[in-house]
């Protein structure tokens, strides 16, 4: 647990500078419903991947730059798993990491972020190599927050394959790349302890991320490039949504995959709700008080401290209630749609009544 969280220090490099930043549309996708069962072999057989659509092509985490290769994802689910077809374009398909549970992302990965209900705590990550090696973590709150990584938690029932195209390991040749298949249980993925895992007509927040880093070949055998002084480059990251800093553990911008009853073949068009456009602005809130903090060394007690007088979503004015309490703060705001309490405290904890 201990390596992870020093680890990713460096890792989400922005995790704890808290600037101002740029209004974030998540993206979304419709996973449908699979009737045949899924063979978790590496390969796109299977007739429901030929019904259901790519994703976009991945972007850089900040959301700028189009990446070298390209990446993409499709997803299916049923009663039993939610499945994950990755394909990533790469000419050099390498990895050495074999040991589960190992820093998966000192190789070439691909990670899987899910947070089923939302709140932007207990959320799990997920990383496999080229070599389908996982490390498989549980999250209690972003690392903004003091947190717990749980590094020994696994994610019971994982099927995961991969096929490479090409030959793997082997810097004589250029490979086309390689493609991830896998079954995430729902069983696995809980929100509470009494919570239906299966999130039928329901979305949950979820994002994909693809570390990538430049390479050299030492005595025939891939390494991770370093510069002129023996330092190692920085490596890429490619995203589904983007988040628009250097962090993948801002759950509140992850993208929605709306998990339709309808099967594959069909059609269904999923909107994001306006609560959750009015969230996200809550989360710009709770944005602006942590750079308070950090340049004042206290919190705002005022909304207009934080130079916000309303927010605005879909053409309607909100405005919220800053309330002060002895270990922190509260926004609060009615929402004009739905009628519901909408709520983020502190400690960036989301609420909903």
């Amino acid at each position: 647990m201990n390596i992870k969280i020093l680890v990713l220090g460096v890792f989400v490099i922005s995790t704890f500078s808290c600037a101002q930043q740029p209004s974030v549309v998540p993206k979304s996708y419709v996973a449908y419903q699979t009737p045949e069962t899924i063979i978790i072999d590496g390969e796109e057989n299977d007739p429901s991947w030929g019904k259901v659509a790519w994703s976009e092509p991945f972007i850089d985490i900040e959301g700028t730059k189009q990446p070298k290769y390209k990446t993409q994802v499709k997803m299916l689910w049923d009663n039993t798993y939610f499945y994950i077809l990755a394909k990533l374009e790469e000419p050099h398909v390498w990895g050495n990491l074999k040991k589960r549970d190992t820093i998966v992302f000192h190789n070439n990965d691909f990670e899987v972020f899910i947070d089923p209900d939302g709140d932007t705590y207990n959320y799990y990550e997920l990383e496999i190599n080229a070599l389908n090696t996982v490390w498989d973590l549980f999250v209690n709150k972003p690392y903004r927050e003091k947190n717990v990584v749980l590094n020994d938690w696994t994610l019971t029932g994982l099927k995961s394959a991969v096929k490479v195209d090409g030959t793997l390991n082997n810097p004589q040749d250029v490979d086309k790349g390689w493609v991830l298949e896998m079954a995430i249980p729902w069983a696995a993925y809980k929100a509470g302890y009494y919570h239906k895992n299966v999130p039928k007509d329901k979305f949950w927040r979820v994002n994909f991320s693809r570390v990538n880093w430049d390479h050299q070949v030492t005595n025939g055998v891939y390494q991770r490039k370093k510069d002129k002084k023996g330092k190692l480059l920085h490596e890429y990251n490619w995203v589904w949504s983007p988040m628009h800093v250097v962090n993948m553990h801002e759950p509140e911008k992850w993208g929605y995959v709306y998990f339709t009853s309808k099967t594959a073949g069909e059609k269904f068009d999923f909107n994001i709700s306006n609560d959750e456009k009015i969230k996200w602005k809550l989360f710009e809130i709770y944005r602006k008080q942590k750079a308070y903090l950090e340049k004042n060394t206290k919190w705002a007690t005022t909304l207009e401290e934080l130079d916000i007088k309303e927010i605005k979503v879909e053409n309607k004015i909100l405005k919220p209630k800053l309330e002060n309490h002895s270990m922190g703060w509260n926004v609060v705001v009615t929402s004009p749609f739905s009628g519901k309490k909408l709520s983020i405290r502190e400690d960036g904890k989301f609420l909903l009544k």
